[in-house]
């Protein structure tokens, strides 16, 4: 699914509907890795614990980064999918350009989620952008 497939179907639901979709999106991440949850990729100031770890692949036109992701909260997983969605597979170049905010305004998740659920988003943006900008040519 697309950022833009799942800001659609979010558009489409209210309420309990949505959460759905969050932890549908969540439990297609990509299985990380038990060895991979270390304290280094642990995402600080998350409510529940969620780990990022950044791989590189290669795209044809250059190398790409490519994120594995997890949490063990349902909810907390599918941010971290949402925003996996809008910067997977992309140069470091165009994730550290990109306004990942920006992207993720349409779900109007601050709104939509308890705090609780939300605080920790701004943290694990600024982690895949400081990963990004580190890689970046």
């Amino acid at each position: 699914m697309t950022l833009d497939e799942a800001q659609e179907e979010y558009g489409f639901l209210e309420g309990d509907e949505r959460y759905r979709l969050l932890i549908e999106l969540g439990r297609a991440l990509e299985p990380m890795p038990a060895a991979l949850k270390t304290d280094a990729t642990l995402v600080r100031g998350c409510s529940a614990s969620v780990w990022v770890y950044p791989t590189r692949a290669d795209g044809g036109g250059g190398e790409l980064l490519h994120f594995l992701a997890d949490s063990n909260a349902g909810i907390t997983k599918g941010l971290v999918a949402l925003v996996l969605l809008a910067v997977q597979d992309r140069t470091a170049n165009e994730i550290a350009a990109m306004d990942i905010e920006g992207a993720l305004a349409p779900f109007d998740l601050q709104r939509q989620l308890s705090s609780n659920r939300t605080q920790g988003l701004p943290n694990m943006i600024g982690l895949i952008r400081e990963t990004a900008g580190r890689m970046a040519g």
